[in-house]
């Protein structure tokens, strides 16, 4: 697997470190799916659709997890703080996409700072998830080569398709996130309408979006804060056709795992 480089184009951070307690089967990302796992098949859909690299964040079972074949332009990344909630991963994912030597000028917490642990030598940071974000724009962010897309390990649904029409929806220094009219997402606003298109996974940042949405990630919420805040500055694309925006918390959902890919 090659090592982070700083090329343009779109890197996506395929989030991959939960534990799957709900789902009781162990690390989701190693579950079967497709003829290979469900991490590597998310992995080459990215790469399918159009992005140039992908960091995988992983964490529970991390040195079961890093055994598994990914496809060429994948790097793993641990992160010891995977426990604490998905917020940590995505903080961690993101700073890798925008300055692969960790460059970034972070505030950091003294009681909440941990050393990320990635492999093939890259060095690693002090997260302080529990800090506030600040607004301006770090400097390491201004001259970020490329824009970050966040996709999720138990969304079986994404497709090469779906990663291509929001890689070609993007407009520069926008959000990009993903619509479905379903019952899963985020309504907009206080919309109770069963047809409205709610935001869902995965989501396309700008460098300075991006880099905003990981300071303020904590807990389980991921960027999910910053982009209520931010709805004005995101543009919702439809992709109901290629998918409900499901993902696998449960064993009730195992059924998706059995669905075909569009």
């Amino acid at each position: 697997m090659a090592e982070i480089s700083p090329r343009g184009g779109t890197t996506a951070v395929l989030l991959a470190a939960g534990a799957g307690t709900r789902l009781g089967l162990g690390p989701k990302a190693l579950l079967p799916f497709c003829g290979t796992t469900l991490v590597a098949h998310a992995a080459g859909e990215l790469l399918r659709g159009g992005c140039s690299q992908v960091i995988v964040v992983i964490g529970a079972g991390a040195d079961t997890v890093r055994q598994t074949s990914l496809p060429s332009g994948c790097t793993v990344v641990v992160n010891p703080r995977w426990a604490e909630g998905m917020g940590t991963s995505f903080a961690v994912g993101v700073r890798c996409a925008l300055d692969p030597g960790f460059a970034l000028d972070l505030d950091v917490a003294p009681d909440t700072s941990a050393a990320v642990e990635p492999e093939h030598g890259v060095p690693g940071p002090a997260a302080g998830q529990g800090q506030a974000a600040r607004q301006e724009v770090d400097p390491a962010e201004e001259r970020a080569p490329g824009q970050v897309l966040v996709a999720l390990v138990d969304q079986p649904g994404m497709t090469a398709r779906l990663v291509a029409r929001l890689i070609a929806a993007h407009l520069p220094g926008r959000i990009t996130a993903a619509g479905y009219r379903s019952e899963y997402g985020v309504r907009p606003g206080s919309s109770d309408e069963p047809s409205a298109l709610r935001r869902g996974n995965p989501v396309l940042f700008s460098p300075r979006h991006a880099g905003l949405a990981a300071r303020s990630a904590s807990g389980d919420a991921g960027a999910r804060h910053y982009l209520r805040i931010h709805a004005d500055a995101t543009d919702l694309v439809d992709c109901s056709d290629l998918n409900d925006g499901a993902d696998l918390d449960t064993p009730e959902q195992l059924h998706l795992l059995e669905r075909p890919t569009p």
